[in-house]
């Protein structure tokens, strides 16, 4: 069974397209939070608030060094994630499946 407060916490991070290209800046590497608030043109509290939502769903580490505090990828491989959205997918299929089968038995009966 999954748990859904887990995929609540982790759809929620990736809602926002600044979360979702966080995720794909440091999937080419560590970057500092200065770093991040400099690419995405935000405020330094900003980037910190999106990288915070990040931290909690498991995508995304920090690590502070001295006076700078790195991120990078988290744990969390999304793979929950892919699997209730094939679940659900699957859902969706076998649900048009069977009313393109209902509307085949019942073609020109009206």
């Amino acid at each position: 069974m999954v748990q859904h407060s887990a995929l609540d916490t982790s759809f929620a991070a990736l809602a926002d397209p600044t979360r979702r290209g966080i995720l794909q800046r440091l999937g080419r590497g560590a970057s500092t939070i200065s770093d991040l608030a400099e690419h995405f043109e935000m405020t330094l509290t900003g980037i910190k608030k999106h990288v915070h939502l990040l931290e909690v769903a498991g995508m995304v580490v920090t690590e502070k060094r001295g006076r700078v505090r790195y991120c990078m990828l988290g744990a969390n491989s999304l793979e929950r994630e892919v699997a209730w959205i094939r679940d659900y997918q699957t859902s969706l299929q076998n649900r048009l499946d069977r009313l393109d089968e209902f509307l085949i038995r019942t073609e020109g009966t009206s």
